[in-house]
C-alpha cells in the first residue's frame, strides 16, 4: 500500500512510520523537515508546509493519506482538496474531544462541539470544536472514503504530554501514592503503536466514518501493572473526589487521567463507547507493554502530575481527617 503521512516523526507520526515500514508499505513523509530528521533515512521525504506550501505533493498518487497534524479547517482543506483526486482514502486522526459534552458516555452519534467563532484558529481554546470542523472539511473532499479516528488519550513510547507517563514513573518511585478513588474507576487510552497499526489496516480495508479509537482499563489495572513491571512496593492511598475538589487539585493535568465523575460536563470523559472500534479491528496490546514503553521511551513533564511536596501535603491533609491508606490496590 502506498501511504502518505502528513506530519513529522515525533509521536503518533513516528509510530505510523514504524508500523508502515514493518508492514512493507511504500511510505512518503510530508512535513517541514524540522523534527527528528535523522530518523528513517530510507523513507521518501517531501518538504513543505501544510499552510500554503503544498507544491511537493502535486503529481503524486497514494492509496491512503494519514493525517496526524490537522488542527485547523482552513489548513486541512488545502491538502484535502489537493489530494482528493490522487488519493483513494483519507485517515484523519481526530479526537474524542469533538463531542459537545461528556455528561454521559458518548457514542459516534453524539452531538459534536460547534465553534462559537467559525473564524477562530485558537487550537488551545477550541481544540475539540476545531477537530470536529476538520472532520467535516475532510468529508467534503472525501465523501464516504474518509476514516475519522477519534482517538482517546494516546500513550506509550515517545509520549510528549507526560499525562499517562506520570503514573508508571510515580509507581516506580515507590512509597505512598495518592490515587483518585475508586480504584475500579474506568480509564480510557490507546497505545500509540496500536493506534498506528490500526489506522493503516483500517484504511486498507476501506473503513470509513467516525470511530472512537480508544480502549478501557481501570485505575487498579494501571497501578497493579506498573508495580509488576517496576518491582515497586508503592502503596495506593485512595482518596475521594470530594477531597480532591476541596483541595483544588487540578483535573487531568495536575492529577493525570483524573476527571471528577460528578462533573455534569466532563464526568463521562473516559466512558466513551468503543464497540465500533472493536468491530473495526482495533486491538490492544498487554498493558505491561504500554507501561514499559512509557518507562523506557517517555519522560515525565514539568507541570504535569503532582509535585512530590504537593502530594505529601495532600496525603497529610487526608490522614489528618483520620483516613488511612487503602493499602495495595
Amino acid at each position: 500500500m502506498k501511504v502518505l503521512l502528513l506530519g513529522g516523526p515525533k509521536f503518533l507520526g513516528r509510530a505510523v512510520i514504524e508500523a508502515a515500514v514493518q508492514r512493507g508499505d511504500e511510505l512518503t513523509l510530508f512535513n517541514r523537515g524540522t523534527t527528528n530528521t535523522e530518523l528513517y533515512p530510507e523513507v521518501e521525504r517531501l518538504t513543505g508546509d501544510r499552510d500554503g506550501r503544498l507544491d511537493a505533493l502535486r503529481g503524486g498518487s497514494w492509496d491512503v493519506v494519514v493525517d496526524t497534524s490537522g488542527y485547523v479547517p482552513r489548513v486541512v482543506r488545502q491538502s484535502a482538496e489537493l489530494l482528493a483526486g490522487t488519493v483513494a482514502h483519507y485517515v484523519f486522526v481526530s479526537s474524542i474531544s469533538v463531542y459537545a459534552s461528556f455528561g454521559e458516555p458518548a457514542t459516534e452519534e453524539s452531538p459534536l462541539a460547534v465553534l462559537d467563532d467559525p473564524a477562530t484558529e485558537d487550537v488551545q481554546e477550541a481544540y475539540g470544536a476545531l477537530k470536529a470542523a476538520c472532520e467535516a472539511t475532510v468529508e467534503e473532499s472525501f465523501p464516504g472514503r474518509a476514516l475519522h479516528a477519534r482517538a482517546g488519550l494516546i500513550v506509550g513510547p515517545w509520549d510528549p504530554t507526560g499525562r499517562f507517563t506520570y503514573w508508571p514513573h510515580r509507581i516506580a518511585r515507590g512509597g505512598d501514592v495518592l490515587v483518585p478513588g475508586p480504584l475500579d474507576r474506568q480509564l480510557q487510552f490507546v497505545d500509540v503503536r496500536d493506534l498506528a497499526e490500526w489506522v493503516l489496516a483500517a484504511a486498507e480495508s476501506g473503513e470509513h466514518g467516525p470511530v472512537n479509537a480508544t480502549g478501557s482499563w481501570t485505575m487498579r489495572d494501571l497501578l497493579d501493572t506498573s508495580r509488576e513491571v517496576t518491582g515497586s512496593e508503592a502503596r495506593a492511598v485512595e482518596v475521594d473526589e470530594a477531597f480532591l475538589v476541596e483541595q483544588e487539585v487540578g483535573q487531568w493535568m495536575e492529577l493525570p487521567v483524573w476527571v471528577d465523575a460528578r462533573d455534569p460536563v466532563w464526568g463521562a470523559l473516559m466512558q466513551v463507547d468503543t464497540s465500533r472500534a472493536k468491530a473495526a479491528g482495533l486491538r490492544h496490546r498487554a498493558l505491561a507493554e504500554t507501561v514499559r514503553g512509557a518507562l523506557l521511551d517517555a519522560r515525565i513533564v514539568d507541570g504535569v502530575g503532582l509535585a512530590p511536596e504537593r502530594e505529601s501535603a495532600l496525603l497529610a491533609a487526608w490522614r489528618a481527617r483520620g483516613q488511612r491508606p487503602a493499602g495495595g490496590s
